[in-house]
């Protein structure tokens, strides 16, 4: 798919070129919207509120960079605006500048596949999955989080290493449970 050609054809107001466009990028998208949101029908929400946004800014995409790394980054900001405006997270995207609690090194030993662990991601509170998300899967540094959610450096600091410390005992928790069921099985 020639995504710039794509684009041209978008920006002429072509409704087959905007179709193939979002069919193309839709399911990735969604993912991404249903990492920060609790359930699907938010993260539909916002893909729908990211893409009106990629159609009516699509002028301003200069063909640097690729096409979905721009659509991902208007998904990304606009998921965290949706948490940010929506009462049902407000509450609990709360962030503290509370001192960090210890965070060990290791990587925990763990019989976890991926969906099992986006899954466990998914159960943080939304203030350490919105941070754990922005930092350990979307790549921002801390202060670039600080910027977005409108907290300092070191408050997404604490955040992360929160989320990363729930993270990784229940992690050895499910993998303690794994393996004393297997035990429990064998012979």
């Amino acid at each position: 798919m020639d995504h710039r050609q794509l684009v041209k054809d978008c920006l002429k107001g072509e409704l087959a070129a905007q179709r193939e466009l979002y069919n193309h990028f839709a399911g990735t998208m969604l993912g991404i919207c249903y990492r920060y949101t609790k359930s699907m029908a938010d993260a539909e929400d916002v893909l729908q509120e990211g893409f009106l946004k990629v159609f009516r800014h699509l002028h301003q995409y200069k063909f640097q960079g690729e096409l979905g790394g721009w659509i991902r980054q208007i998904m990304v900001n606009t998921a965290i605006n949706y948490l940010k405006k929506n009462s049902r997270y407000q509450t609990d995207l709360s962030f503290t500048d509370t001192g960090l609690h210890p965070v060990t090194a290791d990587d925990p030993e763990s019989l976890l596949g991926a969906k099992e662990l986006a899954e466990l991601i998914r159960q943080l509170p939304p203030g350490y999955q919105t941070i754990f998300n922005l930092h350990a899967v979307d790549g921002y540094t801390h202060v670039e989080i600080g910027k977005i959610l409108g907290i300092n450096e070191g408050t997404s600091r604490s955040q992360y290493a929160r989320a990363r410390t729930l993270l990784i005992s229940w992690i050895n928790k499910h993998s303690a449970d794994v393996k004393t069921e297997f035990y429990a099985r064998r012979p």
